[in-house]
């Protein structure tokens, strides 16, 4: 998978721990910057370029998680979920089909995150299963 990533400057040497580590996973790895304190502005990059389809899936990071979490969301086609353990990580993609995963530097240790992206990267989301009907309303609404 094509995976890119963005940051603000406070995560710049997590974001560069965990590209490495999705590297070793065989994943092909873009950045796309970590240098503009206004998270939003790279976050938004992100978003445009996976809701385009250029790339298979972002991750975004931030203090929290969720700054860049909330601007991702507002592009169309963008569909972030902000995850703090494993289970979010499997559910951001097989319950809500999220292209973009979020997490804060300042809260989670680098190994748990590592774990968290394999996890999140492993896994497919299934449009006829349960959760297909869910996350059809939510892009039929957006495409309203």
């Amino acid at each position: 998978m094509k995976i890119v990533f963005g940051c603000d400057p406070n995560a710049t040497e997590y974001k560069l721990n965990l590209m490495d580590f999705v590297k070793s996973l065989g994943h092909e790895v873009e950045d796309f910057g970590s240098d503009d304190p206004i998270y939003a502005n790279t976050a938004v990059k992100v978003a445009e370029a996976v809701a385009a389809k250029e790339y298979d899936r972002g991750i975004l990071l931030c203090g929290t998680g969720i700054g860049v979490c909330i601007a991702a969301n507002k592009v169309k086609g963008a569909y972030a979920a902000c995850i703090h353990d494993i289970y979010q990580a499997q559910r951001a993609e097989l319950s809500n089909h999220a292209n973009i995963i979020t997490m804060g530097s300042q809260v989670l240790g680098i190994e748990i995150a590592k774990m968290m992206v394999k996890e999140y990267l492993s896994l497919t989301f299934d449009p006829d299963g349960r959760s297909g009907a869910k996350v059809k309303a939510i892009t039929d609404y957006e495409n309203q």
